[in-house]
C-alpha cells in the first residue's frame, strides 16, 4: 500500500510507521491521519506484527496540528472539539490499547499532539537533541490526544500544570529525568538501540506483554481491590497461552524459550 504522508514497513514482526513530512516536521494534516488509520487497521489485522514502532523522517518528530489547515480568520469559528473526535482520539485509545508493545523513537522535537503522540507510546527512546513542548497554550488552547492524562500521570501533578501553562521546551535528558520517557540515548546510537530493543521486544511472549499493558494502565483509574481482581483475571487469561506452556516447559529443560505470541 503506498502512502504520501507517513512511511510503513513490516519486517520481522516489527511494524514500523514513520512520520514523513520532513519539510513540516511532520505535522499532522487530515491526510496523514486518515493514513495512520489505514496503517493502525494493518498492525491491527496482522497477527505476525509483535512490536510496533512510531518514528519521524528528518530533524523532527512531530510539531503536531499543521496550522496551515486552520483558518482564523474565517467568519464561522471552527469547531476545535471535531478533529480531537475524529483524529487524535481514537488514535490514543488505539495505541493505548493495541495488545502489544507500542515504542515511541523521538528524533527530534515533540511538539503540541506530536508530545501527546510520543506519550502515548509504551516505551519511548529519545535523541538527546530531541525536545519535548506542550506548545498548546502558546496558542490559546488545551493539551489534547490525552496529553492531559498522561502528563500528571508520568510527571505529577504540579510539573504537569506547569509544563502545560509555561510550554517551555523539555530536554531528552530532562524527560527521561521526569520520567516522562524510558530512555535519552545519544543521537548517533538512537536507530541502533530502538532496533535493539524493538528485535527484543518482538521474541518476547507478546500475549503476556500485551496483558501488563492492559494492567498497568487499568491501575491508574482502579482502585486496589479492582486492580487485584483485574490481575487474577489476566493471570487466568495468560495461564492459558502457548507461550506460557513455552516458558515453563523451557524454564524446566533449562533451555532458551522460543515465544510465538500466542
Amino acid at each position: 500500500m503506498g502512502f504520501n504522508t507517513i512511511a510503513f514497513d513490516n519486517t520481522n514482526g516489527i511494524a514500523t510507521i514513520r512520520l514523513n513530512r520532513p519539510d513540516s516536521l511532520n505535522s499532522f494534516t487530515s491526510e496523514m491521519h486518515q493514513e495512520l488509520r489505514e496503517a493502525m487497521d494493518i498492525v491491527e489485522a496482522d497477527e505476525s506484527v509483535r512490536c510496533l514502532v512510531i518514528t519521524g523522517t528528518g530533524r523532527g518528530f512531530c510539531a503536531g496540528q499543521d496550522l496551515t489547515e486552520r483558518d482564523p480568520d474565517t467568519a464561522t469559528k471552527m469547531d476545535l472539539g471535531a478533529s480531537p473526535d475524529t483524529n487524535y482520539n481514537p488514535l490514543t485509545r488505539r495505541l493505548k490499547t493495541l495488545p502489544i508493545p507500542v515504542v515511541g523513537v523521538v528524533n527530534g522535537v515533540a511538539a503540541g499532539a506530536g508530545a501527546s503522540l510520543a506519550l502515548a507510546c509504551d516505551l519511548v527512546l529519545a535523541a538527546r537533541s530531541a525536545r519535548f513542548i506542550q506548545a498548546f497554550c502558546k496558542i490559546g488552547l488545551i493539551p489534547d490526544a490525552g496529553g492531559t492524562w498522561a502528563l500528571p500521570r508520568l510527571v505529577g501533578h504540579a510539573r504537569a500544570l506547569g509544563l502545560a501553562m509555561l510550554g517551555d521546551s523539555v530536554s531528552a535528558e530532562q524527560a527521561e529525568a521526569l520520567g516522562m520517557i524510558w530512555r535519552c540515548i545519544d543521537d548517533s546510537e538512537l536507530a541502533d538501540e530502538a532496533a535493539k530493543l524493538c528485535e527484543r521486544l518482538a521474541v518476547q511472549p507478546t500475549r503476556g506483554l500485551g496483558l501488563i499493558k492492559k494492567a498497568m494502565n487499568a491501575s491508574m483509574s482502579n482502585d486496589l481491590d479492582a486492580q487485584l481482581d483485574l490481575e487474577r483475571d489476566l493471570q487466568r487469561e495468560a495461564g492459558l497461552t502457548e507461550d506460557f506452556d513455552e516458558g515453563v516447559a523451557a524454564f524446566q529443560q533449562k533451555r532458551p524459550p522460543v515465544f510465538k505470541g500466542r
